[in-house]
């Protein structure tokens, strides 16, 4: 099962310290983790087609050029002129670019046109696409569908969890192109309904993020049983020194293109750290960004803190919802859908919201936990400024955070504008737009937990003569004329089934069913509770 990229709850910083007469120790500030180097890019033996400069210069299926028209994608981005030559040649591929590049059409457009006019068996796709995460999953699946329709082929997508019945249904029935998180596919494997000995294609979409997330051991295994000879095509935000071991041991001479700069930093959007002088002003603040006319993403730490701020919002007149490891899939779906339609206009989430999750004309996203690794803060700023648009990127930090802020915005390749702020300045309002909630607490449908049905329990088999008494005993459906509930005989009580001595019967007194039910002593009884 896919697992959510949750940090543990910080301990409070004012705690008490331990011992008498002591003053109270300065909380360490937290530690950031050193930026890992990247690897040395493989040099590419065979060269790489040139890049095109119109999706009509490819040789792709005319329904997938008619599809790109009617979806209103008119020019291919950087990462899909200069790959999709080489992936529709079959090459393999290395590929870096910042959420948002357009890298999911870039391995998308190219698998669907190979793998078009050909039928999978029962149980065998011939595309695999491994991601991360379950949101990231259902946005690649929900963006090639058009693509897939128009070529007739069939998409399925297994995560985590969601029924793993129905997502067995599916693989049985047959499907070309398998969208899948490793732990959810390695489950159907193990249970026979899954075999990987047809994919010919297999892609790995954020790669850096299974590598971070401890999944690589599941990946390799998955690796080693699809076609050997198949094509292999990674692409990632980053390229680490993690995943330098999948690029030797699964890509053959691959085709490297890189959008981003070494640093990765994100050049399409304003990059805002603003001061607050406690947690109380970082409180207020927060709220009336929240309040802001537009929707917002506000990132923190842990899932608790993510439940009370969606709680105080509501409160203050916010339509605000939230989103981490602790909800269901369908919760999340719930809640996601919400935000794309406005329902919610602050959406407020952990990390498992960081990667994958597309949101047309999102402009501002703020980190009121400032994250702790650069490329956390790369993967969150991505929820804005996607598809070439601007969007603004907002850090909360506390006078103790700054000197960790100040070498991670370095790691990051990123010189942002820096200010003091406290939630009634105008500055505050010209960067994200703040304004003072309405004060009237909101209500938002909150998803519900789906909820497994309770099982009755069964009554305990009685002992001979026991339903002689006024026990109960769960009896048997007559064979003929029974109707209902039929066939529970009680004695000395009421029943449902056919009449029994003593009691009133309720439902249909079948041949089957009338007689049987009657118990007398020991004999009865066994008759009752077969």
């Amino acid at each position: 099962m896919t697992r959510s990229a949750e940090r543990p709850a910080r301990p409070a910083r004012n705690s008490p310290p331990r011992g008498r007469g002591k003053a109270p120790a300065k909380s360490p500030a937290r530690k950031a983790a050193p930026r890992p180097a990247e690897f040395t890019l493989p040099d590419t033996i065979t060269p790489a087609l040139p890049a095109v400069e119109a999706f009509a210069e490819l040789d792709m299926p005319a329904a997938l050029l008619k599809t790109l028209a009617a979806q209103g994608v008119t020019d291919p981005f950087p990462i899909q002129a200069a790959t999709l030559p080489n992936s529709l040649a079959g090459r393999d591929l290395l590929g870096r670019g910042r959420t948002g590049s357009g890298k999911t059409l870039a391995f998308g457009l190219a698998l669907l046109a190979r793998v078009a006019g050909r039928r999978a068996e029962p149980k065998a796709p011939l595309v695999l696409v491994l991601v991360p995460t379950r949101e990231l999953a259902q946005q690649v699946t929900d963006a090639l569908t058009p693509y897939a329709t128009a070529v007739n082929l069939r998409l399925a997508t297994v995560v985590g969890g969601m029924s793993i019945a129905k997502q067995s249904g599916t693989l049985r029935r047959g499907a070309e192109v398998l969208v899948a998180t490793p732990g959810r596919l390695k489950d159907l494997i193990e249970r026979g309904d899954c075999r990987l000995d047809q994919v010919g294609i297999t892609v790995l979409d954020e790669a850096d993020q299974m590598a971070d997330m401890g999944f690589m051991p599941q990946v390799t295994a998955l690796l080693k049983q699809v076609e050997p000879g198949g094509q292999r095509m990674l692409f990632s935000a980053t390229l680490d020194k993690n995943i330098d071991r999948l690029v030797k041991m699964f890509l053959t001479d691959p085709v490297v293109h890189s959008v981003d700069p070494s640093a990765g930093a994100v050049t399409t959007m304003d990059h805002h750290v603003l001061y607050v002088a406690d947690e109380t002003d970082k409180k207020a603040v927060t709220t009336r960004i929240a309040a802001r006319d537009g929707r917002v993403i506000l990132f923190l730490d842990t899932k608790r803190s993510v439940d009370r701020l969606v709680k105080r919002l509501l409160a203050s007149g916010v339509r605000a919802g939230g989103l981490h490891g602790g909800r269901s899939q369908p919760q999340r779906n719930r809640t996601l859908d919400q935000f794309k339609n406005g329902q919610v206009t602050a959406l407020v989430a952990t990390n498992v919201a960081a990667r994958g999750i597309h949101i047309d004309d999102l402009d501002l996203v703020v980190n009121v936990d400032p994250p702790t690794d650069h490329k956390d803060y790369v993967h969150r700023g991505g929820r804005t400024a996607r598809a070439g648009e601007s969007g603004s990127v907002v850090t909360l930090v506390l006078p103790e955070q700054k000197r960790e802020m100040t070498r991670l915005m370095s790691d990051a390749g990123i010189t942002p504008q820096t200010a003091r702020v406290k939630s009634s300045d105008e500055e505050l309002t010209r960067i994200t737009g703040a304004q003072e909630p309405s004060g009237v607490a909101v209500v938002v449908d909150v998803p519900q937990q789906a909820t497994a049905p309770q099982r009755r329990s069964r009554p305990s088999r009685p002992a001979a003569g026991a339903a002689g008494s006024s026990g109960q005993a769960r009896g048997s459906r007559g064979r003929r004329g029974g109707q209902g509930r039929a066939g529970q005989a009680q004695v000395g009580g009421q029943g449902r089934g056919a009449q029994s001595q003593g009691g009133q019967g309720r439902g249909g007194a079948g041949r089957g069913a009338q007689g049987r039910g009657s118990s007398q002593g020991g004999q009865g009884g066994r008759r009752a509770a077969a």
